[in-house]
């Protein structure tokens, strides 16, 4: 009979202590995937190690210069909070699509980022938002930009005995918006098929000056599009800009086939997602 122990230190030192004498810990910040992975025996850890006693890992700060959201956060407090609303409303619309209500009570950003999926629904947000993963480990601690954090599905930048303890997301520049969308096959608590997060940057007289589009779902890791940022920037994110963006988003995803759509379909959609999402960014920019 598989036998497994519960550990739940106070402190970001104790959770590397016993991650570092039980190799096969693994980290509960909500426990709304990996519960289901172990009962369905995918994953068989030795340890459950939950994160949600530690302050710093459940807090969110915010200062002159961004936030900082710990990893183990709830999505539900996450989405609750005015600021973030405010700041980076692509972020909060991601995060609200994390699971149920039920799940955003437990479900953190640092579970959705872990988890691996490429269709995680925070993850084009947070790599638009140009947030940083802030990584603890045996030899100190490191930042990983988010999109280069996810390294194909289930597999992650995290070394053994390293700990994702929060994202940093800078504060926007002044007529900078945020915004993110997603296609899913029914109405709500559905994986994506396509999904695309969107933050632009414009100047006083209309011209989109930063741009970063990412998408999902549509390849092994999120993406970050190049291209398609590019065919904004310098535009006032006008129809044939929006065009451009799609194109070059289409022409970045790689998908696959199954079930819930072909890869042919899954790269129409992502361009589609990409135009719509950049207008909606745009206009939130401009109003501010």
């Amino acid at each position: 009979m598989h036998t497994v122990r519960y550990e739940a230190p106070g402190t970001i030192a104790g959770a590397l202590d016993i991650m570092a004498s039980a190799p096969g810990a693994m980290v509960l910040a909500g426990g709304t995937d990996l519960l289901v992975q172990y009962q369905s025996g995918l994953k068989r850890p030795a340890v459950f190690l939950d994160v949600k006693r530690i302050p710093e890992m459940m807090a969110i700060v915010v200062d002159a210069d961004g936030a900082t959201i710990g990893a183990a956060a709830p999505a539900a407090v996450i989405c609750a909070d005015r600021t973030l609303q405010a700041w980076y409303p692509g972020l909060v619309e991601g995060v609200h699509l994390i699971g149920s209500t039920q799940i955003q009570g437990r479900g953190s950003i640092g579970g959705n980022l872990c988890n691996g999926s490429p269709a995680a629904d925070s993850v084009c947000a947070l790599i638009a938002d140009r947030a940083v993963a802030r990584i603890a480990g045996p030899t100190g601690t490191r930042e990983v930009p988010v999109e280069a954090f996810m390294r194909g599905p289930g597999r992650t930048a995290l070394a053994p005995g390293e700990l994702l303890v929060a994202v940093r997301l800078p504060k926007p520049a002044p007529h900078t918006a945020d915004a993110y969308q997603r296609l899913i096959p029914r109405s709500e608590m559905d994986i994506a098929v396509a999904s695309c997060g969107v933050s632009l940057t414009f100047d006083a007289t209309g011209t989109c000056t930063a741009a970063r589009v990412a998408i999902g779902a549509v390849a092994p890791t999120p993406l970050l599009v190049l291209d398609a940022a590019a065919a904004l920037v310098g535009t006032t994110v006008d129809p044939e800009a929006l065009d451009r963006a799609a194109a070059a988003a289409s022409a970045a995803a790689h998908p696959i086939d199954d079930r819930r759509g072909t890869a042919a379909y899954r790269r129409t959609v992502v361009g589609v997602l990409t135009k719509r999402v950049a207008a909606l960014a745009a206009a939130r920019a401009k109003e501010r």
